[in-house]
Formats: structure tokens, sequence, C-alpha cells
């Protein structure tokens, strides 16, 4: 089984905010997101860029996974995000816009000549029309190791402005374009995550939205607010009855009567080989998750 790493809650912090940037080392967000893009007016891109560099460079956020969302390569801005964030250290670079996996294979190649270090990992934001057509194929990209890809994040505002999908309660009309994208990282390996909900000072409605990307299979949700961190965390982690019933399945297919056993019997129910892969996972993800 490949490392898990609990992804429950990345936030999104303006890389032209100083003090958001130094918020976000005490916050207990899984993950945050620097970024250069949409939170930041043209004239400003240079300074927050600096910025970001200099607040990845100084550490600090400790097991927080940080990353940069940089602009996208074909903007003016894009080169030079890139070769910045490429040296400051950051666990990923998010790249936004990604409609086809040449832009991966093209950023994957530039990182290269960047001298970008081993680690550092690439995610694709999901935000377009072609994205959604084009989403296996997309997520087929980190099959190339030198794209780095190791995630996708859903920008699920952008899709329903250029879908001209509503934003209702209970996501109805968005639930295709989801479903479609989960498949597609399921595919191929790799993590997903949810879109940001955006209603601040509505928790029912963002609880209700985390339970349902949940159930669809994301790994976590992309977070607009501190506020939203404890309750992403609360939902996308398994209850503890989960992992009780896995550690119980485990056990199960580990006893010597049941070796080689595709189907068991356990408490009353039939039981496949396949419930305990999901069991170990399950159980790997609460350990990480304690870890911290």
């Amino acid at each position: 089984m490949p490392e898990i790493r609990p992804r429950r809650s990345v936030l999104y912090m303006p890389g032209a905010n100083a003090r958001a940037l130094e918020k976000a080392r005490s916050l207990l967000a899984d993950g945050i997101i620097i970024d250069l893009e949409d939170a930041v007016a043209p004239d400003s891109k240079a300074a927050a860029r600096a910025q970001a560099v200099a607040a990845v460079r100084e550490g600090g956020y400790g097991r927080r996974e940080v990353v940069i969302r940089v602009n996208a390569p074909d903007t003016p801005w894009g080169e030079d995000d890139l070769a910045a964030a490429a040296q400051a250290g950051p666990a990923a670079i998010l790249v936004p816009k990604v409609s086809d996996s040449d832009t991966l294979t093209s950023v994957g190649h530039r990182l290269r000549r960047l001298g970008a270090p081993a680690t550092l990992r690439v995610w694709a934001m999901i935000e377009t029309p072609l994205a959604i057509l084009r989403c296996e194929e997309i997520a087929r990209a980190a099959r190339d190791v030198d794209t780095r890809l190791a995630c996708l994040v859903m920008g699920t505002n952008d899709i329903a402005k250029e879908t001209r999908t509503r934003q209702v309660p209970g996501r109805a009309p968005m639930l295709p374009y989801l479903a479609i994208a989960v498949a597609a990282a399921r595919a191929h390996e790799l993590d997903i995550l949810d879109g940001v909900y955006n209603a601040l000072q509505d928790e029912a409605g963002f609880r209700a939205e985390c339970e349902q990307g949940r159930d669809l299979g994301f790994d976590g949700k992309t977070l607009i607010h501190p506020n939203q961190i404890g309750p992403a965390n609360e939902i996308f982690a398994p209850a503890q009855d989960e992992v009780t019933q896995a550690r119980a399945i485990i056990a199960a297919f580990a006893r010597p009567e049941n070796e080689g056993k595709g189907v068991i019997s356990l408490d009353g129910r039939m039981v496949e080989r396949m419930h305990a892969d999901i069991a170990a996972r399950t159980v790997a993800l609460a350990e990480a998750i304690a870890r911290g």
C-alpha cells in the first residue's frame, strides 16, 4: 500500500497576506495552499511571490503539507512563479487550469530543468469543461514519473462558471463532474480534494457538503476559512466504529483457518478479501492522523 498522508483539510491562504501565512503555522489543517493566483491582484503578483517563497523557506509549518498555487504557465507570471516555487521547497506545486496532460508534461520538464528536488510533487486543478472531459487522460499522466502528479483538486467555482451549472444545496447539477473526477483519480491511484464551500456562516451546509464529498470518495476538502478546518478534519477521518470494525476484519483474515480464503463470515455477515484491503487503508489513515 502506498504511504497514506491525511489530506482532510487543505486551506487556501493568500500569498499577499503575511499575517495569514504566519497564522497558518498554528492551524490544525492537514495542508495549506499558498495562493499566488486567484487571491492576488495582478499588480501584487511579484510581491506575493517573494513573500510566499520567504515563508516557505522559513518553515515552521510542522506536519502541514505546504503547497504553492502558481499562476497558469501561459500567463505573464507563470514561468517566474514556477521557477521561484521550485526552489522554495514546498511539498507540492498546484497548477491551475489544467485541461490536458501536455500541460503537466511541460511543467514536469520545466521543473527538471530548474533542478527542483525529486520530492517536489505536482497537484492539478480540475476546473474547466475540457478538464472534465479529459479527466482520465490528465490523471493518467501520473504514470509518467516526470510529471510528478500526486493529487487532483476540484475548482468547483470555476466549473460552475464555465458550464453555467447552478450551485444549489446538494450540488445535484455538479455531481456528474465530481464523480467523473473521482473515478479518474482512483483509476490512477491519485488523491483528490473536493472544491471549496463559499457560505462561511453556514456550518450546517458546510458539514453536509463535507459528508457528501466523503461519501463520493474524496480524500478531503479545500477550504477558504480556518473555521472550516475542524468539521473537515472530523468528517474526512474514519469514525472510531469504522476503525474498530476494520481491525476486526484484518484480524479475522489473519487467523490460520482463514488463510487463503477469499470470503469469510464475520459477525453474521459475509466479508470478502477486498474488504480486508479497504480495512487496511482505514486503519492506516487513522494511524497517520493519530501520529499528527
